[in-house]
């Protein structure tokens, strides 16, 4: 379970010091303790309209973010306060408090723009806050977001103009749902005499409307948020309280002195955001972490400092190196950690030693498929595979070690007095090949009565008869008991049985080779099904999000063809084309692309293992299979 994060108070993120953007450091420290999928919460608007208060309320708090009750703007920067999210238990809510918008005091307005395309970037649900009604004017206010194309890229490097028009396509995929809050909302919600909802009025708001210059403005403001965010919500606020006095203190008075339908209004409100608002997610379903908003935040600000526009694709290519290495750096410490707790050396045999192992990689993996993303010719998945079976060659050698060393030392123990015996002479007597036969047999009945030798049993104790071999033949030769015959048939039973150990350890170290390459084949099978089943996962996440950004095109020109806006609707062709082609592409590109990448990752991890012949026949029965397989289905 991730530790417990205890935020008092926000901090401020993103600091704007002279119009020049930094990263707080402290912050970013914050970020990297918490291991939990986050819900991002961001709110934009013009200084002095309360976004302060609202997400105070969020919290679940009076105080916290800075409220202002003078003409300046309070907030500078971007403000985050990290909370445990009061629906979702494994979840952090975070909630960001960008600094107003239109400042007088600011000298460049590309300022507000990079504040306002930051809070875009790095939330999931993006609340605009503005005073009074949604009209020509507040939607001119609103400008920021027609600008979003030349702020934000979604892919690394488009050049042409189709190239722009392909790019913002893409935008709805990763941008968050949009919450238009109204302040100080006077008007009755009707339209044409019938009551409507606050979504219906805002939705109303957004549609086109004929006309030139002012209108067309406030026309491409609304394009931008029907074509940007998929999902949409408004709350419109009565005033908090007509007394100026506690207004201007509205922090510090007790909720029964706010107007009872304003109450009520912000519970609506922070309910909503509370079970509404998702979790954050990046291209293909990544999630967002506290750690992984670190690294967004990083590059994005590092880019604009740069003179360069904030880009998904790089951002996550730049998260993905820190991700994967960490993922799998995660894996190998599951590994180690539930092989010592598993493994207890020595093991009886290889095998139990290699089962162990491939439970405990098979965990590892799936670890690392769970935590890594954008693993770019599955490099760290490689690195994986040799490290673990680094890992492995490391514990065989200590287990043949452990078995060595024990079965050494109990042949010593065993053994004692058979050397003391031949030290004292005591078979240098007639009779006495047969006395030292006699004893040799009990030291070896006793060894083999011994459990838990390990797979070094053999070899040890052929190594002691080796070293008894010519004590033995000494013995024989000098036992004048026997006959020149009976020594020479007790000689040539020696060497026979001697023979017979020499070929059952010799049997034995085969049979270890074959569960060794029997086992690098199961890695290789465990390998690759895990990568094929991340990326069929990662196809159908693809194919998803693209579908998605085709329904919200199609029913966005149907609406502008129902309102009369054909030219707007001849317009979103361009992007409906883009889309089918590449739900096509990614609908056709499924076996063979994935087939050919599982055959060349299951060769390169084969060049890790020296039975990398009999593997490359493995991989390549099964890569034929998974194509068969496929296509006949």
């Amino acid at each position: 379970m991730a530790p417990k994060l205890n935020m008092m108070a926000p901090i401020c993120l993103v600091e704007n010091i002279n119009e020049q953007l930094s990263v707080n450091q402290e912050a970013l420290q914050i970020l990297d303790q918490i291991s939990q999928p986050l819900v991002v919460v961001a709110i934009v608007g013009l200084y002095r309209t309360g976004k302060s208060y609202l997400m105070n309320q969020l919290a679940g708090q009076n105080h916290g973010f800075p409220l202002c009750s003078t003409v300046q703007s309070k907030t500078k920067g971007i403000w985050m306060w990290c909370v445990p999210h009061p629906c979702k238990p494994d979840h952090m809510l975070v909630l960001l408090d960008t600094e107003g918008l239109g400042d007088v005091e600011k000298g460049d307005s590309k300022n507000d723009s990079w504040i306002f395309a930051l809070a875009v970037l790095l939330s999931s649900m993006l609340v605009y806050n503005s005073l009074g009604t949604i009209n020509h004017q507040a939607l001119e206010l609103l400008h920021y977001v027609t600008e979003l194309t030349e702020l934000i890229r979604a892919k690394s490097s488009p050049i042409s103009d189709g190239d722009e028009v392909e790019d913002s396509t893409e935008f709805v995929s990763f941008f968050p749902d949009f919450i238009w809050t109204v302040r100080d909302f006077t008007l009755e919600l009707k339209l044409n005499g019938d009551s409507i909802t606050e979504d219906q009025y805002l939705e109303n708001a957004l549609k086109l409307i004929p006309g030139r210059n002012k209108v067309q403005l406030s026309n491409l403001t609304r394009e931008c948020i029907q074509h940007y965010f998929l999902k949409r919500k408004c709350f419109v606020f009565v005033r908090p309280t007509n007394d100026t006095e506690f207004l201007a203190n509205i922090e510090n008075i007790a909720e029964s002195q706010l107007h009872p339908k304003f109450q009520k209004q912000t519970k609506t409100f922070c309910s909503y955001i509370n079970t509404q608002a998702r979790t954050k997610t990046l291209r293909e379903g990544i999630t967002v972490t506290g750690k992984r908003l670190g690294t967004l935040v990083v590059t994005y600000v590092g880019a604009i400092n740069s003179g360069a526009v904030p880009c998904l694709e790089n951002a996550v290519t730049t998260m993905a190196q820190i991700e994967n290495s960490a993922a799998m750096q995660k894996a190998v410490e599951h590994y180690s950690e539930h092989m010592a707790q598993r493994v207890r050396l020595p093991t009886d045999t290889l095998q139990e030693l290699l089962d162990l192992h491939a439970a405990c990689e098979k965990e590892a993996i799936a670890m690392f498929m769970v935590n890594s993303f954008k693993d770019e010719n599955q490099e760290f998945q490689k690195n994986l595979v040799k490290t673990l079976k680094d890992k492995k060659d490391v514990l065989v050698l200590q287990n043949e070690e452990a078995s060595a060393q024990f079965c050494r030392d109990k042949l010593e123990q065993l053994s004692m007095a058979l050397m003391e015996s031949i030290s004292a002479g005591t078979f240098s007597v007639p009779g006495g090949h047969k006395l030292y036969m006699e004893t040799k047999t009990r030291i070896e009945q006793d060894y083999w009565q011994v459990p838990m030798k390990g797979v070094k049993a053999n070899e040890v104790f052929q190594s002691f008869l080796q070293s008894q071999a010519p004590i033995e033949k000494s013995i024989l030769q000098a036992d004048k008991a026997l006959t020149d015959g009976e020594k020479a048939m007790a000689a040539e039973r020696a060497r026979k049985k001697a023979a017979e150990k020499e070929q059952e350890l010799m049997r034995q170290k085969l049979q270890e080779q074959q569960q060794q390459i029997e086992a690098q084949t199961r890695s290789l099978k465990e390998n690759i099904l895990q990568l094929k089943q991340k990326m069929e996962r990662d196809r159908e996440n693809l194919l998803r999000e693209h579908t998605m950004m085709l329904e919200h095109k199609l029913k966005l020109q149907e609406d502008m063809l129902n309102d009369g806006f054909r030219k707007q609707a001849d317009e979103i062709n361009a992007e409906i084309k883009i889309l089918k082609t590449k739900i096509t592409a990614i609908e056709n590109d499924d076996t063979p692309r994935i087939a050919e990448n599982i055959e060349r990752f299951g060769n390169e991890i084969t060049s890790i293992s020296a039975s990398a012949n009999l593997l490359g026949n493995v991989v390549r029965s099964f890569g034929s299979l998974f194509k068969k397989t496929q296509f006949s289905a």
